[in-house]
């Protein structure tokens, strides 16, 4: 609820512009744990921003990527492979301890040289170049790659290497001098950076409170609290923001957009988020190794209708996985993904395809829409003599070898092909991982040349020879770029910026302000 505590602000002699306002937030979804180095998912990006920082920023209000200082006031590559990082002075974690190099170096070292086995997952699937950072002074460090790296400022800015406080995190566990992964798990549920807000509670998958940090390096928070309370269902969601109790709600799909606009005391704001809603198909199941069955059960998908049924044509349907956020790499020219539903008969028949059933497993409620695109997958594949039946089941199922089919979102964890379809479907990362995607040398060495070409024109080329093997053998298929909206009072001046990954909650300076201010 928005509240402004006037009798505060007044008895303490300030101006209208400092009144102490606060405002609760909906959210489809709240994380079990609060790690930023650990977490890559769509409800954990949510909430980081606020109270973690990274050493290089960018200007959210911007599509393209402008870099800007954070906690690093400079940087400059010292060789071809380090960086050097000047640290901002007199900064301070939210527990009070000063933000030196140790704390830096500790925190990147975390998930470069991970051990932890969620750090592992992460260093793994998009900081593998990195080899070491190392302290130089106490307001000084470099990071070393082991080749060339065409993503520094990218990668260093990404949500994965938030600075942690070195100390207070060894200390939560075991030996107080030595990290441990008991400190890690404890850190997740007790976490400490150095951004605007602290987080005064967490209640694992039901509230978070953020409350301003006086103590914040840069421009002050403009609330004094933000609380984030999982509210599952869009009816209670809606009920919530209705009846004054939430001021944001969360995850809202078109179709109940005007039950919001219709109320003259609120609003929405929403945008085609900068992550694909899939249908990813393991190419290991023993039904659908032949390339031909994967290939028809992506054809027989009319993803223009789904846009127009579920998204009110407000979605983004993809010619092949590329998306504008990713600039002089966003390639709209390739197709690598049609609908075609007699190519995907020809091809049943080809394959002899006998009628045996394929499931398609979905969530009820994770994704936006997720079970009502299923079920109308369902009629695609029946229209071309697919027999198919949706698997409704909340345990993630993509590791399991006898999962077939199931939707999943591939997020822009960074705006390059690299960090939406690489951090998937790399050699190694987590789709091979699981067991559903296979790569060969031949994929390899075009995804080399993808990742580490310092030519943008020659990154590009081999982005298109790997569509082309997608294509050829498909693991996925992007459905869409889903129409994410929030729902908002009126005194609520806030939206999702672009520059941001998916679904963060920025409330920031200069991200929010609230009428009455």
């Amino acid at each position: 609820m928005l509240r402004l505590l006037l009798t505060t602000a007044l008895a303490a002699g300030l101006a209208p512009a400092a009144f102490a306002q606060s405002i609760t937030v909906g959210a489809a979804n709240v994380s079990s744990y609060l790690d930023p180095g650990r977490d890559h998912s769509n409800v954990g990006s949510q909430f980081y921003y606020n109270a973690f920082d990274t050493l290089i920023d960018r200007d959210h209000s911007k599509l393209e990527p402008e870099w800007v200082p954070a906690l690093a006031t400079e940087w400059n590559l010292v060789a071809p492979t380090v960086m050097e990082l000047k640290l901002r002075e007199g900064v301070t974690f939210h527990n009070g301890e000063p933000m030196n190099a140790d704390d830096v170096v500790f925190s990147l070292n975390r998930m470069i040289q991970a051990t932890f086995p969620p750090y592992v997952v992460r260093a793994k699937d998009r900081l593998g170049n990195f080899t070491k950072a190392e302290k130089i002074d106490d307001y000084t460090v470099r990071i070393h790659a082991a080749r060339e790296e065409p993503l520094w400022e990218t990668l260093i800015s990404l949500q994965q290497v938030m600075i942690i406080p070195e100390d207070y995190t060894k200390a939560l566990s075991g030996d107080p001098h030595v990290a441990e992964d008991g400190d890690y798990e404890a850190f997740s549920l007790a976490p400490v950076g150095t951004g605007p807000y602290k987080i005064a509670a967490f209640q694992p998958g039901e509230k978070i409170v953020y409350e301003r940090f006086d103590a914040f390096w840069g421009d002050a928070a403009p609330l004094q609290t933000a609380t984030v309370v999982q509210i599952a269902e869009t009816a209670s969601r809606l009920t919530a923001l209705k009846t004054g109790e939430a001021d944001i709600v969360t995850n809202i799909a078109p179709d109940q957009l005007m039950l919001i606009e219709n109320d003259p005391e609120l609003k929405t704001a929403g945008s085609a988020t900068a992550l694909f809603h899939v249908m990813i198909m393991n190419m290991n199941h023993p039904k659908l190794q032949d390339p031909r069955i994967r290939q028809a059960m992506s054809l027989a998908i009319d993803r223009d209708v789904l846009n127009e049924a579920l998204w009110l044509g407000k979605a983004v349907v993809p010619s092949t996985h590329t998306m504008k956020e990713m600039g002089a790499l966003h390639q709209p020219d390739l197709v690598t993904f049609e609908f075609d539903p007699d190519r995907a008969k020809a091809l049943l028949a080809e394959a002899g395809y006998d009628g045996f059933e394929i499931t398609f497993d979905t969530a009820p409620t994770y994704y936006t829409n997720g079970l009502l695109a299923a079920q109308a997958i369902m009629e695609m594949w029946a229209a071309v003599g697919i027999n198919g039946r949706v698997n409704v089941q909340d345990q993630w199922s993509g590791s399991d070898p006898e999962m077939m089919a199931r939707n999943w979102s591939n997020p822009m964890y960074f705006a390059d092909p690299f960090g939406s379809f690489g951090v998937m479907w790399a050699p190694g990362g987590p789709s091979e991982s699981e067991g559903r995607f296979n790569t060969d040398a031949e994929y390899a060495e075009k995804w080399e040349r993808f990742r580490f070409s310092t030519d943008v024109e020659a990154r590009k080329a081999a982005y298109a020879e790997l569509m082309e093997e997608i294509a050829q053998d498909p693991p996925v298929l992007p459905l869409y770029r889903p129409f994410e909206s929030w729902g908002m009072n009126k005194s609520v001046n806030w939206a999702p910026m672009p520059g941001h990954i998916p679904y963060v909650l920025d409330f920031r300076a200069g991200s929010i302000s609230l009428a009455d201010s």
